[in-house]
């Protein structure tokens, strides 16, 4: 170890001899065999390990950093800080996100059953049979002179006392009748956005998407049918996700009749049936994904490349695979589906508080935990900087405290802002 020089003053300085005695005294005080100074301390057989200031002032490590009870004699380890082989944090699990859903078969319809133009005619044609019909049959009251005089008279027709009510006269009042029947009876208005599927006798006979006036076999049953585009807002449906917890989600489904003749002979109620395959399928998706990730648990990256791509927070994949599944099931039944989207995502009010108090645990352990490991990595740092530079040479027992003193330093630091 250098000694320190200090000038003295000629009125303050003693005898050379004993001034020299002094200070080998000192000398040989400070380095006695086995290494043991003027204090008592053991160095391990060298010096006592310092600090080495600007002003070239050599002050001892430990009156700088610690004021405790002699040090104990530890073999000297390396002087860069070691990294860290772990924060004490819980392991993390990384599992990888679920593999996609695989379709299920769809239902088969009878293939004939497609939906095909029904044979109408014009309005006029109707209009004009009816008219013909009518004016048959009071000509036909009039010839078999049953039609009273005041309609006579309006209709400017000469009097007839009439051949009374005969075969041929009943003939011609049914004949005229009936065409006036057929032709006023087949009229039908079509609209736009609706469609007509005709029935004869439980056989299907074509569906009409006309609009405007028309005519229509008035024999054939007719089914409204709702061609526009639609959309259908689902109640709170239960459900559950991967990890077993309890869900209510509502699902907001975009549609439209593609093929009128399945969905109105293929299925007994096509509405009721789309919502039974939203509600199933919306359980498969929900049940392959967990509703958040939890404390020790991450799922790796998704498509986006960040880790909620697994979980149920990201409504874009979750639409993605509800629409491929709703889609797939409900084209057998002649319903085009463009998309399935859940407009929220909730726990059941049964878990939802105590869901929700894990949560904020949960963030909350997340907040310190991130804390703590910046803490650390500032620690090592500071350390390993002081080190390499040469500012300080420390030993194991002297790291320990000084380490210990900078992390509750910052940690402080950290908790006040």
């Amino acid at each position: 170890m250098s000694t320190t020089t200090t000038s003295h003053s000629p009125e303050s300085e003693g005898p050379p001899e004993t001034g020299g005695r002094e200070t080998g005294g000192r000398e040989a005080g400070g380095r006695e065999a086995g290494g043991r100074d003027t204090g008592g301390r053991d160095t391990g057989g060298r010096g006592a390990r310092i600090i080495h200031n600007e002003a070239t002032t050599e002050i001892p490590v430990h009156l700088l950093f610690r004021d405790e009870p002699e040090p104990v004699s530890v073999a000297l380890a390396p002087a860069v800080v070691n990294r860290r082989r772990g924060t004490g944090e819980q392991p993390r699990i990384t599992r990888r996100p679920p593999a996609p859903l695989r379709p299920r078969p769809t239902p088969e319809v009878d293939p004939d059953l497609v939906e095909r133009p029904a044979r109408v005619l014009p309005g006029m044609a109707g209009v004009l049979a009816g008219a013909v019909g009518t004016t048959g049959c009071v000509l036909a009251s009039w010839w078999a002179g049953v039609l009273p005089p005041l309609a006579v008279d309006a209709l400017g027709l000469p009097a007839h006392t009439g051949a009374g009510l005969g075969g041929p006269q009943w003939a011609a009042l049914a004949g005229c009748g009936a065409l006036a029947l057929f032709g006023f009876g087949g009229l039908a208005r079509g609209r736009t956005g609706r469609a007509w599927v005709l029935g004869l006798f439980g056989r299907y006979r074509g569906t009409v998407r006309r609009t405007g006036l028309m005519w229509v076999n008035p024999l054939v049953l007719r089914r409204r049918i709702d061609v526009r585009l639609r959309h259908w807002r689902s109640e709170a449906m239960p459900a559950v996700d991967a990890n077993g917890v309890a869900l209510r989600v509502v699902v907001l489904v975009v549609w439209r009749v593609r093929d009128t003749a399945r969905a109105a002979l293929g299925v007994e109620d096509h509405q009721l049936y789309l919502r039974e395959c939203v509600e199933a399928a919306l359980a498969r998706v929900l049940a392959q994904l967990p509703a958040d990730l939890s404390p020790n648990a991450s799922y790796g990256p998704g498509p986006s490349g960040a880790a909620d791509s697994a979980t149920l927070r990201n409504t874009e994949a979750v639409s993605d695979s509800l629409t491929r599944l709703v889609a797939a099931e409900a084209a057998a039944v002649g319903l085009q589906v463009y998309s399935a989207q859940p407009l929220g995502v909730e726990y059941a009010p049964e878990i939802a508080a105590v869901m929700q108090r894990r949560r904020i645990a949960a963030l909350d352990a997340q907040h310190r935990d991130t804390v703590l490991t910046s803490v650390v990595d500032s620690v090592e740092d500071t350390v390993t900087r002081l080190t390499l530079r040469g500012l300080v040479e420390l030993d194991d027992y002297e790291r320990k405290a000084l380490v210990k003193d900078l992390t509750v330093a910052f940690y402080t630091g950290h908790g006040d802002r």
